[in-house]
């Protein structure tokens, strides 16, 4: 049987029109879903194992403030398995669940001092600075997907309406891939400044080129849960990131909570 097959036989009827993907220490957000039908991602055939701490490992379906919502809790990262297109699976399977939306979110290093630990920001762009495409070897002209526009004008415009209006201070910047596990070396950081980016992380860029791919539009929103390499004295490990992450997630989830509101209001 395959996921999609399981997903309908478990949710018959559910149709989701919007994607969520948390990420490190997001988890709570999922207590937010009414009525939610939980599938253990070891249950689902090509969905990842989420291996890695704050990941709970399972695709939630029900609905968060009138929208019908798949919510994966935790993803795969390349540095896991050496494969980008791990999450190729689970996001062809949202595409044809009918979601026309992924919402993306991320922990992540801040490279601009002004956006501190425990800032949102909104991704603007990005900066695949690790050169991998989970697209590899993938057949046909589809393969060649336009990534000009990867970040919805629409989908920001309404995050930043949500933000406004529940008074959530939302920074907006270019987000680098790293391919991780390690941390960044302070030159890397200077590196990526000069590149343009505002935040480095280890993950959501292969999901983003995946989806696009799928035909779904995209957000994406990371919790700032400390400066990078050579910006201040405090040594990174991932259970600093998980701790800022668990700190900051009430103005994450008030701001997603908005965000879905108005979402369901202006769905075609």
């Amino acid at each position: 049987m395959s996921a999609i097959e399981l997903i309908r036989e478990r949710a018959p009827e559910f149709a989701p029109t919007a994607g969520l993907i948390l990420g490190s220490g997001l988890g709570g957000f999922v207590d937010a879903i009414d009525d939610a039908v939980a599938i253990p991602y070891a249950e689902l055939p090509g969905f990842p194992n989420a291996g890695v701490q704050g990941h709970a490992g399972r695709l939630l379906l029900g609905n968060v403030n009138g929208t019908p919502l798949a919510v994966m809790q935790g993803r795969s990262h390349y540095y896991e398995s050496g494969r980008a297109d791990a999450m190729k699976i689970p996001i062809r399977t949202l595409a044809a669940l009918g979601v026309e939306c992924l919402i993306l979110t991320n922990a992540a290093g801040s490279v601009n001092p002004d956006t501190g630990p425990g800032s949102i920001m909104l991704t603007s762009d990005h900066i695949n600075f690790t050169g991998i495409s989970p697209l590899f070897g993938e057949p046909g002209s589809a393969r060649f997907v336009d990534l000009s526009g990867a970040y919805d004008r629409d989908l920001c415009a309404m995050f930043h309406e949500a933000a406004a209006a529940a008074g959530i201070e939302l920074h907006d910047g270019v987000y680098m891939w790293f391919c991780g596990p390690n941390f960044e070396t302070p030159a890397e950081i200077r590196a990526a400044k000069i590149l343009g980016a505002d935040a480095v992380g280890m993950s959501t860029v292969p999901e983003v080129i995946l989806a696009r791919h799928a035909g779904i539009k995209v957000a994406a929103l990371s919790i700032i849960t400390n400066l990078a390499a050579g910006l201040s004295g405090t040594p990174l490990s991932h259970a600093q990131t998980v701790a800022a992450a668990d700190r900051a997630a009430d103005g994450l989830q008030s701001l997603l909570l908005a965000f879905l509101a108005r979402y369901q209001g202006r769905a075609p």
